[in-house]
C-alpha cells in the first residue's frame, strides 16, 4: 500500500564516504500529460537510477514558470497527474526522494545567493538561451527569469550537494555552468578550507528510440503523443491510424519498413523474429499495414496496461499520494537546510537569532 512506504524516509548519512552511493538529482517541468516518449526518455533511466543511487526527483514547478509565467495554473493542471505517472512507472518512495520544487524554498535562497556571483556572460551563453528564444517567438522571454533558469537548475542541483545528474546532450551545456558556479563559489569563500559544493558530473542518459505517432519527436505539440494516462481504445485508435510508407497505397503495393514511423515502434517492442516477419511482410506485400501495426499494439498493450492499472489504483488514494509528497517534501527540506546552514556559514551570515 502507498500508506506504508512514507515510513522510515529519513536519509541515512554512511561514516564511510567510499561507500555512499552516488546522490543524483533530476526533475521534470509539469507543463502537460506525460507520454510514451517521456517514459522511454527519461523515467526509465531513474527506475535503473533508483536501483543503486540516493536519488532526488523533483517536480519542477518554478521551472514551468520560466516559460508559461502568464499561465501559472497550467501547473496546478498537470502537476499531481505528473507525480501520479511517475510512482505508476515504478518510481519508488522507499528509494527516492519524490518532491516538489516550490516546496522547498531553499532553492530559491541559494538560487537568489548565486545570481550575485554569477557573470551575465555566463547566462547569455547557454545555447539553449537563443535557441529557445528563437523557437517560442510567440512569448515574451525577454525575462531574468528564463535568462537565469539555468542558474537556477544550478541550485536545484547544488542544494543537495548531487554527484550527478542525468541529461541529454542538449543539456550538457547546463551542467557545465552549474561546475563552474560550484567552482566560483569554493574559490571566491572556501580557499583553504575543504570546497562546499562538489561539481557534479553530467550523466549522459540513452537517447529515446521512439519517436511520435508521424515519425517525428513525440511531443504534445504535434498531437503526436500517446499519453500514459489515456484509454487503450484511444491508444489502439491512434496506432492504428498511423501514417505508414506512402508507396502503400493499396493493399498489394509493396513497401519498405524503414519509410514506416511504425517499423520504429517495432525496433523498441517487438521480437527479433517478429520484426523479421514485418519486414518480409512489407516488401512483398505479403501482409497489410494494420497486420503490422497489430503486431506491435500487443506488446505496447503488455507495456502500458499495468502501469495504467497502477495509475487508477494511486489516482483513486489521492490522501496516500499526498503523504507521500509532503514526506518527499520533508525529506527534500531537510537536506537542503543543511545545505544552507553550511552556506550562511562560508558567507558570515549565520547570524540567525
Amino acid at each position: 500500500m502507498i500508506r506504508r512506504q512514507i515510513e522510515g524516509m529519513r536519509l541515512s548519512t554512511s561514516e564511510n564516504p567510499q561507500n555512499k552511493p552516488k546522490r543524483i538529482l533530476s526533475g521534470m517541468r509539469p507543463t502537460g500529460k506525460l507520454h510514451l516518449g517521456h517514459y522511454k526518455g527519461v523515467l526509465e533511466n531513474w527506475l535503473k537510477l533508483q536501483q543503486e543511487n540516493q536519488c532526488f526527483f523533483f517536480a519542477a514547478d518554478w521551472h514551468a514558470l520560466t516559460t508559461d509565467y502568464a499561465n501559472p495554473s497550467i501547473v496546478k493542471d498537470t502537476i499531481w497527474d505528473m507525480l501520479i505517472d511517475w510512482l505508476a512507472v515504478g518510481v519508488d518512495p522507499e528509494k527516492a526522494v519524490v518532491f516538489i520544487q516550490s516546496e522547498v524554498p531553499e532553492h530559491a535562497e541559494l538560487h537568489l545567493l548565486f545570481s550575485f556571483m554569477t557573470p551575465l556572460s555566463w547566462l547569455e551563453r547557454v545555447p539553449t538561451y537563443k535557441d529557445q528564444i528563437e523557437q517560442l517567438r510567440e512569448k515574451d522571454l525577454g525575462t531574468y527569469g528564463f535568462l537565469g533558469y539555468p542558474l537556477l537548475q544550478a541550485a536545484d542541483i547544488l542544494i543537495y550537494r548531487a554527484d550527478g545528474v542525468p541529461v541529454g546532450e542538449d543539456q550538457v551545456p547546463h551542467v557545465e555552468l552549474t561546475r563552474e558556479v560550484a567552482r566560483r563559489f569554493n574559490y571566491l569563500y572556501r580557499q583553504g578550507i575543504p570546497p562546499l559544493f562538489p561539481e557534479p558530473e553530467s550523466l549522459l542518459m540513452p537517447a529515446a528510440k521512439l519517436p511520435g505517432l508521424d515519425g517525428r519527436k513525440m511531443s504534445k505539440s504535434y498531437g503526436n503523443t500517446i499519453e500514459l494516462g489515456e484509454a487503450w481504445n484511444v491508444t489502439e485508435k491512434k496506432v492504428k491510424t498511423m501514417p505508414t510508407d506512402p508507396a502503400r497505397v493499396r493493399r498489394d503495393d509493396p513497401g519498405n519498413p524503414e519509410n514506416c514511423p511504425v517499423w520504429d515502434f517495432h525496433k523498441v517492442y517487438s521480437t527479433e523474429d517478429e520484426r523479421e516477419w514485418v519486414k518480409d511482410g512489407c516488401t512483398t506485400a505479403g501482409i497489410g499495414c494494420i497486420d503490422c501495426k497489430m503486431c506491435m499494439l500487443k506488446h505496447l498493450e503488455e507495456e502500458l496496461q499495468p502501469i495504467r492499472d497502477r495509475r487508477a489504483d494511486i489516482a483513486s488514494r489521492p490522501d496516500d499520494l499526498k503523504d507521500i509528497v509532503r514526506a518527499g517534501n520533508e525529506r527534500a527540506r531537510h537536506e537542503a537546510s543543511r545545505t544552507m546552514d553550511k552556506v550562511r556559514k562560508t558567507l558570515k551570515m549565520g547570524y540567525r537569532v
